[in-house]
């Protein structure tokens, strides 16, 4: 299956436009800040938080990057406006980070000070295994002046414990994930159970610590597994924060909230959600055979 998943993701590109968005609809709030509001304002009513982002990635020319950070400011706006809850994510390489760290950095400044006024808060997207390094100098970086940032690790890095010890004597806010990134093996577990092996350790090191962690996982092992840690460590709600993306798992969204847990669903927006829902699946091949499937159903 693995091989056919990589032939379905690299013909991707030649299926039609109006077919993909199929599948995506489900994953993204749409194109426009309308759209990504009036999911917010649906998501809030159902009890749940929200992360917002901007699609876009690798950009080429600082003018999208200038555009992203005019989106998030007017995106900071209109939540603080509607009163909202509703927090932002942002991908580096959006804001220029393969461009000039240097310009990156001051992008990430101009976003998080928009959200230091209206007290709320930016958390930094991680990217692929060549972007980790520049990521979290980014973010000590920006530690130094601000309190409304936090960043990801991914359980599937071969490096992350040791990024997570540097993190947890820091106190930082961090989203642990299993990462989407398919990597060499030099650098990133391939396999299954010690990726969950990996992201349980990782979790205990972040919550004894007294670190804010969003547990970002649809594995119902591992929010079983953090359910553990939570009661072990006698953690409040407020401690922590259950994370998933939209229209992923809906059911297991409902019951890690009846248990009284708080959940943030990280939902997408923007005019950019073809090119990157093309890489997305190209840099993880095994979602194309669900996307396939999706599209066929539909």
């Amino acid at each position: 299956m693995g091989a056919l998943d990589s032939v379905i993701a690299a013909s991707l590109p030649l299926v039609p436009k109006a077919l993909v968005s199929v599948f995506a609809k489900p994953y993204v709030a749409g194109e426009t800040l309308s759209d990504q509001l009036r999911v917010i304002q649906e998501l809030n009513a159902q009890g749940l938080m929200v992360a917002s982002g901007i699609l876009g990635e690798f950009v080429t020319r600082r003018e999208e990057s200038e555009q992203a950070i005019r989106d998030y400011q007017q995106c900071l706006d209109e939540i603080a406006a509607r009163k909202l809850d509703s927090n932002i994510h942002t991908k580096p390489t959006h804001l220029g980070l393969k461009l000039d760290r240097e310009f990156c950095y001051q992008n990430m400044r101009r976003i998080l000070e928009h959200a230091k006024r209206y007290g709320n808060f930016m958390r930094m997207d991680m990217e692929d295994s060549p972007c980790i390094d520049e990521t979290l100098e980014l973010y000590y970086r920006l530690r130094e002046d601000f309190d409304n940032v936090g960043v990801v690790i991914q359980a599937r890095m071969r490096r992350s414990l040791a990024d997570v010890r540097k993190l947890a004597a820091a106190k930082a806010n961090v989203r642990l994930c299993k990462g989407v990134y398919l990597e060499p093996r030099e650098v990133a577990y391939t396999d299954f159970r010690i990726i969950q092996e990996n992201y349980a350790m990782l979790l205990e090191e972040l919550l004894s610590a007294g670190c804010y962690v969003g547990i970002a996982t649809h594995d119902e092992l591992l929010i079983w597994e953090a359910c553990r840690l939570i009661d072990r460590l006698g953690l409040k709600p407020h401690q922590y924060e259950f994370q998933m993306l939209h229209g992923v798992e809906l059911m297991l969204r409902r019951t890690v909230r009846s248990q009284g847990h708080r959940l943030r669903v990280a939902v997408p927006f923007g005019p950019n959600w073809y090119p990157y829902s093309i890489r997305r699946l190209r840099k993880n091949p095994a979602i194309a055979g669900y996307v396939l499937k999706a599209v066929f159903k539909s």
